[in-house]
């Protein structure tokens, strides 16, 4: 037998919310990886190697790492709206000044700035939504809503940075983006319902019991693991395709390196799919494959046209997106208690990944190319897999 259809007068609320949390999404994250598209400009007007470049990627999932942890018992003593409006406003001010860096110091500084903002927006919105939506059973979708946002804020402000960028210079891009941000924390502190359901917490003694129990769980610290292996992949392998795609033979401009990243809005498509391919072979299978699949899609990225390459990024993508939700789905099938610190400790593990890649890539770019940046990346992906089939094949739950 069907639900019965909610009458209008609270669809309406409904769609609104949604509309709102998808936006939430994606400007949490048009700022996090907008730099990769203008790297070659910002190598030319700094006169950086790849590795200093890349440490403007780095540095702020540097922050995101750093701060995740944290920002879910602040959350818990401080409330939920009036946080990720704060931390919407916090992002724009150190977007607004990254035009004026006189220095790519200054700059790498900025983007750190970045990073410590954006924790308070995605971290303190999964409790949100798990308090406001709980009783109503819409929380899935709330959260299937906050992903696909995120997702296209990754895709728009890679495509917004690169094509600003052709025409007003990489610091016209980030004055785009920081007016972009502003407009979107105006609407959300308009739009978004107050708390209804939230109840402060600073049971402090009751997080660190958590924590020594998360800290000593094998199968969580494996899933981090692999986390880390998954964005330092996905993280090292868009972040230096750029330089690749400026050089010979391609010579890509800024505009032309934008529009490679439309592969990344495959990770819409692709997510769904996840979710049944984990029902139907399990956490292990699943990641396993998803990552053989994203090794061969970086392969095909050493071929000396531009066709292969940008099917190779949307292989190699995709199967990265797939990895990530086998890993996220695992630890909510195995850890039960302390869920929002175990996701705050994954969340760290997970960046920590994408910030080692910007280093760790640059080092293999600089020394050996584009084929050094490949070698790392399926590497990190056969350290993963190597990882959770050590570690995920017993316990409680379908692992093969």
């Amino acid at each position: 037998m069907s639900e019965p259809e909610p009458p209008a007068s609270t669809r309406r609320p409904a769609r609104a919310s949604r509309s709102i949390v998808w936006l939430i999404g994606c400007i949490a994250f048009i700022n996090v990886y907008a730099m990769q598209s203008v790297l070659p400009l910002l190598m030319a007007d700094f006169d950086a190697t790849p590795v200093q470049a890349g440490l403007t990627v780095g540095a702020t999932i540097l922050a995101v790492a750093l701060l995740s942890p944290f920002m879910g018992l602040l959350s818990d003593a401080w409330g939920r709206k009036g946080l990720i409006c704060a931390s919407l406003f916090a992002l724009v001010l150190p977007t607004a000044l990254i035009p004026l860096a006189g220095s790519l110091n200054q700059l790498i500084a900025l983007r750190f700035l970045q990073g410590l903002a954006v924790p308070g927006i995605v971290v303190v919105l999964m409790a949100y939504l798990a308090e406001e939506f709980q009783a109503t059973g819409g929380v899935a979708r709330m959260i299937s809503t906050y992903v696909a946002g995120s997702v296209m804020g990754g895709f728009s402000g890679r495509f917004i940075a690169g094509h600003a960028a052709h025409w007003w210079g990489w610091q016209g891009a980030f004055l785009t983006l920081a007016l972009l941000t502003l407009g979107g924390a105006l609407l959300v502190l308009w739009r978004l319902p107050r708390s209804r359901h939230f109840v402060p917490s600073r049971d402090w003694r009751s997080a660190r019991m958590s924590l020594r129990s998360h800290l000593v769980n094998p199968r969580l610290l494996a899933a981090c693991a692999v986390g880390c292996c998954v964005l330092f992949s996905l993280v090292g392998t868009f972040t230096y395709v750029n330089l690749h795609l400026a050089g010979a033979p391609f010579r890509l401009s800024a505009a032309g390196l934008a529009n490679v990243f439309t592969v990344y809005l495959l990770g819409v498509l692709v997510t769904p799919v996840a979710g049944r391919l984990i029902q139907r072979w399990g956490f292990l299978r699943t990641l396993l494959g998803a990552l053989l699949v994203s090794s061969g899609g970086l392969l095909l990225t050493l071929l000396p046209a531009l066709t292969p390459v940008i099917l190779g990024l949307a292989v190699c993508s995709s199967g990265i997106f797939v990895c990530q939700a086998a890993t996220i789905s695992f630890i909510a099938g195995h850890v039960s208690q302390g869920r929002s610190l175990a996701t705050g400790l994954y969340n760290m593990s997970y960046y920590s990944g994408g910030a080692l890649a910007a280093w760790i890539a640059g080092l293999g770019y600089e020394s050996q190319g584009w084929g050094g940046v490949v070698a790392l990346m399926i590497l990190a992906q056969l350290l993963a897999g190597s990882v959770a089939a050590l570690s995920w094949q017993h316990g409680t739950g379908r692992s093969a």
